[in-house]
């Protein structure tokens, strides 16, 4: 019994190794590896899903979520999809919302449901946030009412 984990460990554990051709996808930070992890995980030829405490990590960047499916074309990333307290972060800002995609070719992340962006103690909430990766530029759309509301703080040194 304990043989047969060992060889269902090392078979799963080959398995994952041929997912690096992920890491050679556009993404977050162009060019740099991308990072997986998750508490379970299925390949495809065509997709990358995860499951539990999911999360994919390009340099400074990082999406996590209770879910992540990530559409691969060629070995190349084309699509992610995340579902489930999704939070996209960067060394300046924090993004959280209840779903995301995120789209290679064009740079950009679309996060949906209670949508709140942070950025140092400065923040903005609404419920449809579309953000650009490579300019980062940010669109907010309405919450509550329809309304968009933040709160900034002047910066102290003038």
């Amino acid at each position: 019994m304990i043989k047969t984990r060992l060889l269902t460990v090392a078979a799963l554990g080959l398995g994952l190794m041929a997912l690096p051709t992920v890491g050679d996808a556009q993404s977050f930070q162009g060019g740099q590896p991308i990072m997986w992890g998750a508490d379970n995980v299925s390949r495809t030829t065509t997709t990358l899903s995860m499951r539990g405490r999911a999360e994919l990590t390009q340099g400074d960047s990082r999406i996590r979520a209770d879910a992540i499916e990530a559409g691969l074309n060629g070995g190349t990333l084309n699509r992610v999809e995340a579902s489930g307290s999704v939070y996209f972060v960067t060394p300046e800002q924090t993004i959280r919302g209840d779903r995301a995609v995120y789209t290679p070719n064009n740079d950009t992340i679309v996060l949906t449901g209670d949508v709140i962006m942070t950025q140092g103690e400065n923040v903005i909430t609404g419920s449809r946030l579309v953000y650009n990766t490579r300019t980062e530029s940010a669109q907010m759309e309405g919450g509550s009412g329809g309304r968009v509301q933040g709160v900034f703080y002047p910066s102290q040194g003038n």
